[in-house]
């Protein structure tokens, strides 16, 4: 049985909740292998099915081929919006040697794994259906160890801690987002998602790299390396059984805690004051995903064929905003147990508005489009973007999972990712086919993220805001504390 911290505040005979350091980092390897993958995923694979669609069809203007690129995009995140509800409820039910998480997080990394490299090989071989075909057995099997994955932190945290524990997660997770850009920028990338001008004047990617399979394999593979890595870490150091077993008596003290409209009730349904907040916090994730995840899937071609500069710029812009990310995920549950989760998730909306709305104004204010350079004040903005939706996202999880008993977590957690991935499924699609209206260029994109996040900000004003006054909790550095043996 875990040993109970010290301190000189206890009540009841019990010391307070304190979050366990160690374990939660450890915890986090899963979601470091998952957005080292998606960080890959997003960078290139719109590219590649750009010049694959344009060369397919005989084309020449990128504009004319977005909306495929939206719907190829949008095909993966929905079969992940199926699935992942699916996974998230089997593995509830599921009881194994290992966990009930551990199984699909293992088979589903492996096979990642294995098929991830293979889709620069078809792009390489000018293969339109090999890249679509692979992308769609890996997102398939990413699938498959997401929502166990994530569950697994709720899973063994009580839930006045899971904002804190959540802002750990995610900072291994942008690591290992980070460092996928990081080798993207060491393997001169850039020279081949660069631009070059073609005889008609137009901008296109540099022709050498079409021979020059190691440029745009290795990001994948050392990606794929690093999956397998961060699945073992997490198998052979966390072992959930016996976790589970050890914090029991915290999970239900957590209980009592718990920011909710009404008690959750074991084994009986969610309440309608409860299931009002939910609805709520989903419907207004859809929106801000619709924002983030719309500009995303695009500003890698925003820099090449709008800008006309290099992925290089872009990939320095996402470890710019990850680092915003890394310091909102740091201080972000620090904040919560200070005014509560609802104002400080309102907090970072109101940040991530007012840097689209700043880059919607500088983009028709300054001669960028063309100009063959990445504007530095697209960094700033990125920065303070990334530091409000890590507000966002720190909080919000938590908030969903909050709602539900220990039963349902793989349940809740997959409530919470088909609202993100409905929205990844949409914006693609939808961005793709605004971009594909000749009364619409590049410029759209910081239009169309500012009205997705100000009705996702609208939305969120009305959840309920339940705030605790957690005297068995402890706060600021001080809840952070050593590790439990």
């Amino acid at each position: 049985m875990a040993s109970q911290p010290s301190s000189p505040s206890v009540s009841n005979g019990q010391a307070p909740l304190k979050l366990n350091m160690k374990r939660t980092f450890l915890i986090g390897f899963a979601f470091f292998g998952i957005l080292l993958l998606w960080q890959v995923y997003d960078s290139w694979c719109p590219t590649f099915l750009s010049e694959l669609f344009k060369k397919t069809m005989n084309l020449t203007d990128e504009k004319q081929v977005q909306y495929l690129v939206g719907i190829m995009m949008a095909i993966d995140n929905l079969a992940a919006l199926i699935l992942l509800p699916i996974f998230g409820k089997i593995s509830d039910k599921t009881r194994t040697k290992i966990g009930k998480r551990m199984p699909y997080i293992l088979v589903g990394t492996f096979v990642c794994a294995v098929t991830f490299p293979f889709i620069p090989v078809f792009f390489h071989m000018n293969n339109l259906a090999g890249v679509i075909i692979m992308m769609a057995v890996t997102v398939l099997f990413a699938m498959m160890y997401r929502n166990p994955a994530v569950a697994l932190m709720p899973d063994i945290t009580p839930k006045p801690l899971r904002s804190k524990a959540n802002g750990i997660i995610n900072i291994m997770g942008y690591l290992g987002g980070a460092f996928a850009t990081v080798v993207g920028i060491f393997f001169v990338l850039s020279q081949y998602l660069g631009t070059e001008k073609a005889s008609d004047g137009s901008l296109k990617p540099h022709t050498w790299a079409f021979n020059n399979i190691w440029a745009i394999e290795i990001p994948f593979l050392v990606a794929s390396v690093l999956m397998l890595i961060s699945a073992l870490v997490l198998f052979f150091t966390v072992r959930e059984n016996e976790i589970a077993e050890e914090v029991k008596e915290d999970m239900k003290r957590g209980e009592e805690y718990a920011e909710v409209a009404d008690k959750v009730e074991e084994d009986k349904p969610i309440t309608k004051a409860n299931l009002t907040m939910l609805l709520l916090i989903l419907i207004a994730e859809f929106f801000w995903f619709m924002a983030d995840n719309g500009i995303g899937t695009f500003m890698s071609n925003y820099a090449i064929y709008y800008l006309g500069t290099s992925t290089a710029s872009n990939m320095v812009n996402t470890i710019v905003g990850g680092v915003g990310s890394v310091l909102g995920f740091a201080i972000g549950g620090f904040i919560a147990a200070k005014i509560g989760r609802k104002w400080t998730l309102l907090s970072g909306l109101g940040l991530t508005f007012v840097s689209y709305g700043v880059w919607a104004i500088l983009t028709f204010a300054t001669p960028i489009a063309g100009s063959g350079t990445f504007p530095v004040w697209i960094y700033v903005i990125w920065f303070v973007k990334g530091f409000g939706m890590s507000l966002v996202h720190v909080n919000s999880f938590p908030m969903v999972v909050e709602l539900c008993s220990s039963k349902k977590i793989g349940a809740f957690t997959g409530y919470y990712y088909a609202s993100s991935m409905t929205a990844q499924t949409v914006t693609p699609m939808l961005l793709g086919l605004l971009l594909l209206n000749p009364n619409f260029g590049w410029e759209i994109l910081p239009i169309y993220a500012l009205i997705c996040c100000g009705i996702a900000a609208i939305v969120f004003f009305f959840v309920k805001n339940v705030h605790v006054k957690r005297k068995d909790v402890k706060v600021g550095l001080e809840g952070l504390g050593e590790a439990e043996d």
